[in-house]
């Protein structure tokens, strides 16, 4: 039924101005504002579609992962843009000093969050 269909996602914001400063400015992406809601344009013709919610709440789960040659670097380069990495110190997840989880068994990964809350990754694919 749906396989010929180029589904997106989309996730809320609760101010959708410093949503389009950040992920245009801090994360170099492209962005367009039409009718109140931003499109962000991703590698390989995807587009995610970011909407204004007055009661947002961020999601409680990683909305967004960008695949990266090196996290280190890219943790570096984004925590120069002002971004704050999570730290995590759970038994089956534990974050270095940069924000970063290392040889866990799964891909080296580090999260941050959006101006709304949201939580987004850069990963190391395995």
């Amino acid at each position: 039924m749906f396989k010929d269909s180029k589904a997106f996602s989309g996730f809320s914001v609760n101010d959708l101005a410093k949503a389009k400063e950040f992920y245009q400015t801090i994360l170099g992406l492209e962005v367009t504002e039409n009718h109140g809601l931003l499109t962000l344009y991703m590698a390989g013709g995807t587009n995610i579609i970011v909407y204004p919610k007055p009661n947002h709440t961020p999601a409680t789960f990683t909305v967004l992962n960008f695949p990266v040659d090196d996290v280190e670097k890219t943790v570096d380069e984004l925590t120069q843009r002002g971004v704050r990495f999570e730290h995590y110190d759970m038994e089956q997840l534990k974050t270095d000093e940069k924000g970063i989880v290392r040889g866990n068994g799964g891909p080296t990964i580090a999260w941050f969050t959006d101006p709304a809350g949201n939580i987004i990754s850069v990963l190391e694919p395995m």
